[in-house]
């Protein structure tokens, strides 16, 4: 395809020409802000690694029906709603890695930024969430 095509092909479709730029920018600054944020995207072995060998503190924010259909071993179910990185209960936990983990891995991220915001320096979130975890065929729990 020649640019002279591409050009013609824009002119005629200026609606869908308008949403690709639109959607390229938005994943570019997507991805910009996800690689400048400090928080670490971790993927299932990484995880399983992190708390085989640093005792690492997985906190679970889907709903809690959810967490009891299937959740990683060890993990703290943690509404969204009731997430406060200020909490004294969690000071202890700084000197922990901790990976947040959601449905598909957005929701994490907010909280991550919000833990970070808190002083927590060692916050990772599991890329792709739960079924990302699931992908990988690893077992998970059922109940609470």
């Amino acid at each position: 395809m020649t640019l002279a095509e591409l050009t013609a092909f824009a002119s005629r479709n200026p609606v869908l020409s308008l949403t690709f730029v639109g959607l390229t920018v938005a994943i570019i600054v997507n991805e910009v802000v996800r690689l400048t944020s400090g928080i670490r995207q971790i993927g299932p072995a990484e995880l399983t690694a992190l708390v085989n060998r640093d005792n690492a503190l997985v906190i679970d924010l889907r709903a809690p029906a959810d967490f009891a259909k299937g959740h990683i071993a060890g993990a703290r179910n943690v509404q969204m709603a009731q997430f406060d990185p200020e909490n004294k209960a969690l000071a202890p936990a700084k000197a922990l890695p901790i990976v947040l983990v959601c449905y598909v891995g957005q929701t994490a991220g907010l909280a991550a930024r919000r833990l970070r915001k808190a002083g927590f320096t060692n916050v990772s979130v599991l890329e792709g969430g739960i079924r990302a975890w699931q992908a990988a065929d690893l077992p998970l729990v059922k109940g609470r």
